[in-house]
């Protein structure tokens, strides 16, 4: 996924895509004029992607050639278009600083494998019950990550291995931006903070006509026309004279990676991690337009065919991602022909002009992305899941800091972690309220919750409390479930209390209907 514009994906709409361009012209004339908007969005974002992944820009080009050429035929999402995807950057840069670039083309035809498997064996729904709270707390944390990288990469510097390194050395980089030996940082710093800033203006301040002309393109050509015109000493893009040589088909030693052990569980990751921001970021597409619905089986996998297709050419990792997908939708594309043409112009332009991009600053590449990685960082996460109460607000939390802490996996774990403890804690909690008065010499248990066996002590001693001489009424309306433990320590006491010349009152005829519901569900 890209960065959000401001705010969630989930949830978002727009009606004036399709209705605002029927009968002004044909179809494959509105997907033709998308895929050329859609190409000068993804251009910058491909090579920048690739530069925070810590591999050449070529491979970036390389996932969005295939995700436009070959999943755009095959894909589940019609107007969705995929590519490189900043949310899968931290996994590919850990995986190329640990174990070097040669292993990441075996992990990433695992990981294509085994999102075909999934999709072959309909779990395309599944990924989408992934806990929002887990869901915003990765981008947020991918997002802190990325700014933190991306900034050293702005400032002419490398990046450290780690993400709270990074975060750390940002007041050490700023000082060497003005030291006295600093002028290339400070040439590099220049280029990076034109290109946010034009980003920044062109959005806020971009004129009607010109809504389709992408902020970060714009931003990228300003950059790059400063650094040619004063032949800045700066880092630029490296491209293959022959952009067909940058492909790296799979040798003898690669193939023999398969059979790592320690590749599965990296490939598992990057499966779970791409096909869940894919099929979120569909069900964001299928919100911006009348058309057809996405297919999320047969996305799944066009997505497993695709990684496994970049894993085989030495491409970077491909999900669907919003931004692209949003402007697609945006610019009037009515069918799959944009998602493919936006492919095929990426293909022409670096087998036909590769000088062009020879002239582009990685840092001008890298300001893009940290204003990416800030819009990540998106404020809306917290408004909208405390709506859902406090508990997703602290699994979004420990998401977060485990990611930034430690790494993406760690983090996205945790916080599904605590999203199974809540739920089995919800699934197990039981309120016994008791309310004892004197003077009536009446008493009355609430219970509201689930009663399971293991909250059978609980009830029981609060049953004890209770006067035998005392009337008792147990309130039973927000029990949703009862275990027949539990509905068997009722009837004993009820029948305990009977023998005993005391009253009990209880709507038997509502907890032995929930019992034997819940009987039969289980």
């Amino acid at each position: 996924m890209d960065a959000k514009n401001g705010r969630s994906f989930i949830g978002s709409r727009s009606s004036n895509n399709q209705q605002t361009h029927s009968g002004s012209a044909p179809g494959w004339t509105r997907d033709v004029l998308a895929s050329i908007v859609v190409f000068l969005v993804a251009l910058p974002l491909c090579m920048g992607i690739a530069i925070a992944s810590g591999v050449p820009p070529a491979m970036g080009l390389v996932t969005g050639i295939v995700g436009g050429l070959v999943v755009g035929f095959l894909a589940g999402s019609p107007l969705q278009v995929n590519g490189p995807a900043a949310g899968l950057a931290i996994i590919v840069f850990d995986l190329v600083q640990n174990r070097g670039v040669a292993f990441l083309g075996p992990v990433l035809v695992v990981a294509g494998l085994i999102q075909l498997a999934a999709g072959l064996l309909r779990m395309g729904q599944y990924f989408r019950a992934m806990s929002p709270a887990v869901i915003y707390g990765m981008l947020a944390g991918i997002g802190i990550l990325i700014m933190g990288a991306q900034f050293h990469v702005m400032l002419g510097e490398k990046p450290k291995p780690h993400g709270l390194e990074n975060l750390l050395g940002i007041p050490e980089a700023l000082h060497s931006v003005f030291s006295s030996d600093g002028s290339n940082s400070a040439w590099s710093a220049l280029i990076g903070v034109t290109t946010i800033a034009m980003l920044v203006l062109w959005e806020k301040m971009r004129p009607a006509r010109a809504r389709f002309v992408p902020g970060a393109l714009l931003g990228v050509v300003v950059a790059s026309f400063l650094a040619v015109m004063l032949r800045l000493p700066i880092q630029y893009i490296d491209l293959p004279a022959n952009f067909l040589r940058s492909i790296q088909l799979p040798d003898p030693v690669n193939i023999s990676l398969l059979f790592d052990p320690s590749l599965l569980s990296t490939a598992v990751a990057l499966a779970v991690i791409a096909s869940a921001e894919t099929l979120l970021s569909a069900a964001a597409v299928d919100q911006m337009h009348a058309g057809s619905r996405t297919n999320y089986n047969k996305e799944l996998v066009a997505q497993g065919i695709g990684n496994s297709i970049c894993g085989l050419l030495g491409g970077l990792p491909m999900t669907g991602v919003i931004v692209r997908s949003s402007a697609n939708v945006q610019a009037g594309a009515v069918s799959r022909l944009s998602a493919i043409l936006h492919g095929a112009w990426i293909l022409l332009f670096v087998l036909f002009l590769p000088h062009i991009l020879k002239m582009v600053p990685v840092a001008s590449l890298a300001g893009v992305l940290v204003y990416t990685g800030y819009k990540l960082m998106n404020p809306s996460y917290i408004k909208t899941l405390a709506a859902y109460g406090r508990m997703p607000l602290v699994i979004f939390a420990v998401t977060v800091v485990i990611i930034v802490s430690t790494d993406l996996l760690m983090g996205v774990l945790t916080g599904l972690a605590l999203s199974v403890l809540k739920l089995l804690y919800k699934a197990t909690h039981l309120k016994v309220t008791l309310n004892a008065s004197e003077e009536q010499r009446r008493a009355d248990v609430h219970l509201e919750g689930a009663a399971t066996f293991m909250r059978l002590p609980q009830l029981a001693a609060t049953l004890e409390k209770v006067p035998h001489d005392m009337h008792l009424q147990i309130h039973v309306d927000r029990l949703y479930y009862i275990h027949h433990t539990c509905l068997h320590l009722l009837r004993s006491t009820a029948s305990l209390r009977e023998s005993q010349g005391s009253r009990l009152e209880i709507a038997w005829e509502v907890i032995d209907a929930r019992y034997r519901r819940m009987a039969v569900a289980s």
